[in-house]
C-alpha cells in the first residue's frame, strides 16, 4: 500500500509516521508513506497556498492551483484508488472505513490545515471527505495511518500463517 500525504506542514508529520506500528509496517514493506509539501506548488516567492474564501466567509482556505497541480502530477505517476480530504465536516472515520481503505493499493490524503479548501478542488479531483478531529494534521492522520498500517500487518500475518499451514499440509500428504 502506498499513501501520499499532502500537507502545508510536513515537518509536523515526520516523527509520528516514523515510529511504532507505522514504522514496523514500513520496515516490512507493507506500507509506503510519502509526505508532500503543498508549498512546493505554491504561487510566487512566498509559495502562497492560501486564499480568502470566495463566499466571504471568515478564515483562509487552500487555493485550487497548488493542490490541483500536485494531485494531477501524482495521478500521472500512478493510478490512485481514492483521494481523501480530512475535514471536520466529512464522513466519520471508523473501523469499517479503515478496513475498506486497507484494501486499497494507492491513496492520497489531503490535510486541510486551513478553514477549508476551495470547493472547486472537490469537484475537479473527486475527493471523498473523511472526518478529522480538527484541522491539525497530526491528530487526523495518526488515527488513519496507524489503522491502515495495523491492517496491513494483520493481513501479512494471516497470509504467512496460511502459507505455513498449506506447506505443512503438503508435507504431511
Amino acid at each position: 500500500m502506498r499513501i501520499d500525504i499532502l500537507t502545508v506542514v510536513p515537518e509536523l508529520l515526520e516523527s509520528p509516521l516514523n515510529h511504532s506500528i507505522v514504522q514496523r509496517a514500513k520496515n516490512k514493506g507493507l506500507v509506503e508513506i510519502h509526505i508532500h509539501d503543498i508549498r512546493d506548488y505554491g504561487k510566487g516567492n512566498y509559495r502562497q497556498v492560501d486564499d480568502y474564501s470566495y463566499g466571504g466567509d471568515a478564515g483562509m482556505v487552500l487555493m485550487l492551483e497548488p493542490v490541483y497541480n500536485m494531485i494531477q502530477e501524482l495521478k500521472a505517476e500512478r493510478e490512485y484508488d481514492e483521494v481523501i480530504y480530512m475535514s471536520p465536516d466529512g464522513e466519520i472515520l471508523n473501523q469499517n472505513i479503515s478496513n475498506e481503505l486497507s484494501l486499497k493499493e494507492n491513496i492520497i490524503i489531503l490535510c486541510g490545515h486551513y478553514k477549508g479548501i476551495v470547493h472547486r478542488i472537490k469537484a475537479l479531483t473527486e475527493l471523498s471527505e473523511r472526518h478529522s478531529l480538527s484541522s491539525v494534521e497530526l491528530a487526523e492522520l495518526q488515527y488513519e495511518v496507524h489503522n491502515l498500517a495495523f491492517q496491513q500487518e494483520v493481513v501479512a500475518k494471516v497470509a504467512d500463517k496460511s502459507s505455513n499451514a498449506i506447506q505443512t499440509l503438503i508435507k504431511n500428504q
